[in-house]
């Protein structure tokens, strides 16, 4: 296989009302997705995964982390990382859009899972 490079129009979009999710890699061993939520999202529950660790790095916006017992509030710049077991969620804060890089290692089928809704 060879290297993977994706422009700043790259990428699988993949519709979610008026924005774009961006599917960046699929490998084995990875998934990065550009997740793009608008301050109206209600977020993503509490949960935890056996198999994968799941990061998040914030492009643009704020969110607020939940990890493990802990609840912290990111803006750009800012990274989460939730390895196997570790309970996480996240929601936005405030009015602007909240973008970031979501990281799967290994890859799990989550752009899959994606892709059919």
């Amino acid at each position: 296989m060879d290297g993977i490079a994706v422009g700043p129009d790259g990428g699988e979009k993949l519709a979610r009302g008026a924005r774009n999710h961006r599917i960046l890699a699929e490998l084995p061993d990875l998934e990065v997705i550009e997740l793009r939520f608008g301050p109206e999202f209600e977020g993503v529950e509490a949960h935890t995964h056996d198999n994968q660790t799941d990061t998040f790095f914030v492009l643009e916006g704020e969110a607020e982390f939940l990890v493990g017992d802990e609840t912290f509030r990111f803006g750009p710049g800012s990274y989460v990382a939730a390895p196997p077991g570790v309970v996480h969620g996240f929601r936005v804060v405030g009015d602007e859009e909240l973008r970031m890089l979501n990281i799967h290692t290994p890859n799990t089928g989550f752009a899959e899972r994606m892709r059919k809704g």
